[in-house]
């Protein structure tokens, strides 16, 4: 059946008369909704082929809001009709009609540089992760433990004609309201109009299920000493964005705890992690045995995922330290956790050793449960990202 098409805005009012006129129902909709696919893949495009540049700017992490991230895509423009001022152009002004038309102003001279058209568009955080997991080919992580957590969740799963006016449903209303008129025979063809009236109604209906949650706690363990200054601390910034865009990708239940040191540990919150910053020296010992401090009190491995990472520029306060860091990680860190990440940021006064202590006792390889990788500079964060999850882990 032929009908026409305009649909009657969603915050009409039943009883309301819609109009149709000139296409078959519901093909206007599905090309509208073609298009914003196609231009939802441009978009993912342009997104994947500067993954690298996106990751290594901070500019991205201050746009972000509410799980979306604002990003601007460059030499794409949405076609849209722009008016323009109306208030003067030819044949507007003073004179009398049959007056010569006089030229004023001063005129501006064209430029010769092509513009550059930049669209910000929003992304989620999850389909900004997706694109990180594609582009570094990284394998869906498979969570450990037993899923014993539980979360009770409204599932939309059907359609019914009471609810609330938040949840009314226009297409399915607009459906009912034309199926009575066909049926009653008071549908004309000549003059398309549809009245909804109550009976049509019809609204989402929804249930609440429990569903099996698979938790996840991030700890973050940050030297602060003298030796850490603010570019080291604005990579730690970069890297952690991704490493927590990632796992929330994977895990429906995300705890983040934060540790800095120097030669004593200490927890914090979020924003006095990336700003403290201290003058003594450097204990990384301190920093595993808070984490395990933390680790003892609140999480248990048979019910959380464990992701432990620390950044550090490798300098550390004597060869003792180093061998009480391999033994705090081999007896009582590595075998709780999903993996222990070591990043080392490249410092100004010389990065230290602790990254060879770490791969000399473990390896450092992709694969096992404490995995190294050094961060010279922004760019060397892409690469960083895809050493720590490219075993799935």
């Amino acid at each position: 059946m032929l009908l026409e098409s305009a649909f009657r805005p969603a915050d009409a009012t039943p009883g309301e008369s819609v109009r149709t006129d000139g296409c078959q129902d519901g093909t206007m909709v599905n090309k509208i909704e073609q298009d914003h696919q196609r231009f939802r893949q441009i978009v993912r495009g342009r997104i994947r082929k500067d993954l690298r540049r996106f990751i290594s700017r901070g500019e991205l992490i201050a746009r972000e809001g509410d799980r979306l991230v604002s990003i601007p895509v460059h030499d794409i423009d949405i076609p849209t009709f722009r008016y323009g001022d109306n208030s003067s152009g030819v044949g507007i002004g003073e004179g009398e009609e049959g007056d010569a038309a006089q030229g004023g102003g001063q005129k501006n001279s064209g430029g010769d540089q092509p513009g550059r058209h930049i669209l910000e568009v929003d992304v989620s955080l999850d389909e900004l992760a997706d694109i990180l997991g594609q582009e570094l080919q990284l394998p869906r992580i498979e969570p450990k433990g037993e899923h014993r957590l539980t979360t009770v969740r409204d599932k939309y799963s059907g359609i019914r004609p009471v609810g609330p006016q938040s949840l009314r449903v226009f297409k399915r209303t607009f459906r009912e309201a034309l199926k009575r008129q066909l049926a009653l025979g008071t549908y004309d063809p000549e003059n398309p109009v549809i009245v909804p009236i109550k009976r049509d109604l019809r609204f989402r209906s929804w249930n609440e299920v429990k569903k099996p949650q698979s938790n996840a706690v991030i700890v973050y363990m940050m030297d602060v000493s003298g030796s850490m200054g603010d570019e080291q601390k604005e990579l730690v910034r970069l890297e952690a964005f991704w490493i927590d865009t990632w796992l929330r990708r994977n895990y429906e239940g995300i705890e983040s705890r934060y540790i800095v040191h120097d030669v004593q540990a200490h927890e914090v919150d979020r924003k006095t992690f990336f700003t403290v910053r201290e003058d003594g020296g450097t204990r990384i010992s301190s920093a595993l045995q808070k984490a395990q401090e933390i680790l003892d009190s609140a999480y248990d491995p048979a019910d959380w995922n464990i992701y432990l990472f620390h950044f550090s520029d490798g300098d550390n306060s004597s060869e003792a330290d180093n061998r009480l860091c391999v033994q705090l990680l081999e007896k009582h860190l590595a075998p709780r956790c999903n993996m222990f990440g070591y990043c080392q940021v490249a410092s100004p006064y010389g990065s230290g050793n602790f990254i060879n202590v770490l791969r000399e006792a473990f390896g450092g390889e992709p694969g096992g449960r404490v995995v190294v990788s050094r961060v010279n500079g922004r760019d060397d964060i892409y690469d960083s990202l895809k050493t720590f999850f490219q075993a799935g882990r």
